[in-house]
C-alpha cells in the first residue's frame, strides 16, 4: 500500500471484527475525503464500493481498479486494503459470519445495481444497536443484499501477483514504475532468470504474459491518475509513452472511451447517491 496518511475507518474496527451482533452493519460516507486503508482483515464479510470516485482495492494476491459502477465483495478473514483517487463518496456493508453462508468464498468484483445501493443506503441509517436488522423489514433488507451479492454479474478481471519471489519483485517494479520499458531479456538478467523461463512461469502464475500484465497495470494507473485530475499528456508520459496518440489509442481500445472522455464520464455518470 502507498505511504500516504491512513484515513479514519468507516466502521469501528472492533465492530468489524465482531462475530456476534447484528447480521448486517452498513455505513456510508459522503464527505469527499480521500480514503487510504492499510491491509487488514476482520471476521465479517464486507461489501464495499463508491457512489463517486475510483478505488484501488487489494485482496490477497489480487488487485483491482474499481469504478463507481462496481462493488467489491471481501469474504470473512481475507486480508485487504484500499485507496481512493479523486473525490470519494462510498459505502461498506459488513455481514456477520453466519450471514455470509452461501456467498462467494473468494474476493470478487460485482456489477453494482441500483437496488443493491439503495438497500445498503437504507441499512446505513439503522440504529447502532442492530434492532433494525432483526425486525421483519430489516430481515428482508439483509436477504436482499445477500441475494444481490450472490447473483449480480461479476465484473473487472483481477491483476494477480506471481508467487515466485523473483517474479513478484518484477511485478511490483512494473506496478511502481509503469514507465519502465525494459525488455523481457533485460528483466530476466535483472532478476537472475532465463528469459524463456521468466516468460513461461510469469504466464503460468498470473495468466498473462509480462507484456500484457504491464499493459493492464498501466491501464490501472491511468485510471487512477485520470480520476485524480491529471492531464492526459501527463498520464501518457508517466506511463512511458513518448507518443500521446498511442496512449489515447490504447486506452480507447481497452475501455471504449478516450482518456479525456473517460474522466468526464466517471465523474458525471457514477451511480447517484440513493
Amino acid at each position: 500500500m502507498p505511504s500516504s496518511a491512513l484515513s479514519r475507518p468507516l466502521l469501528d474496527p472492533e465492530r468489524a471484527r465482531s462475530r456476534g451482533g447484528p447480521r448486517l452493519i452498513a455505513v456510508s460516507r459522503h464527505d469527499g475525503a480521500l480514503r487510504h486503508t492499510a491491509t487488514h482483515q476482520h471476521a465479517r464479510g464486507q461489501l464495499l464500493g463508491a457512489y463517486r470516485g475510483l478505488l484501488t482495492v487489494y485482496a490477497g494476491e489480487r488487485q483491482w481498479v474499481v469504478p463507481a459502477q462496481q462493488a467489491v465483495w471481501i469474504p470473512p478473514g481475507q486480508p485487504h486494503g484500499l485507496r481512493s483517487h479523486g473525490p470519494y463518496a462510498g459505502y461498506s456493508a459488513y455481514l456477520s459470519p453466519s450471514a455470509c453462508a452461501g456467498l462467494p468464498d473468494a474476493p470478487c468484483v460485482l456489477q453494482a445495481s441500483a437496488l443493491l445501493l439503495a438497500a445498503v443506503e437504507r441499512a446505513a441509517g439503522w440504529r447502532e444497536d442492530g434492532a433494525d436488522s432483526s425486525d421483519p423489514a430489516g430481515r428482508r433488507i439483509v436477504e436482499l443484499i445477500r441475494d444481490e451479492i450472490r447473483t449480480l454479474p461479476r465484473a473487472g478481471a483481477a491483476l494477480l501477483l506471481p508467487r515466485e519471489p523473483r517474479l513478484q519483485r518484477l511485478a511490483i517494479a512494473l506496478s511502481d514504475q509503469p514507465s519502465d520499458t525494459r525488455s523481457l531479456e533485460d528483466w530476466a538478467s535483472a532478476i537472475g532468470m532465463a528469459p524463456r523461463t521468466l516468460a513461461r512461469r510469469y504466464q503460468a502464475e498470473t495468466g498473462l504474459t509480462v507484456g500484457a500484465w504491464r499493459q493492464r497495470a498501466r491501464l490501472m494507473r491511468a485510471q487512477e491518475m485520470l480520476a485524480g485530475g491529471a492531464a492526459v499528456t501527463t498520464v501518457a508520459l508517466e506511463l512511458g509513452y513518448d507518443n500521446v496518440s498511442a496512449f489515447i489509442a490504447m486506452f480507447k481500445r481497452e475501455l471504449g472511451a478516450t482518456p479525456g472522455r473517460y474522466g468526464a464520464l466517471a465523474d458525471r455518470e457514477g451511480p447517484a447517491r440513493p
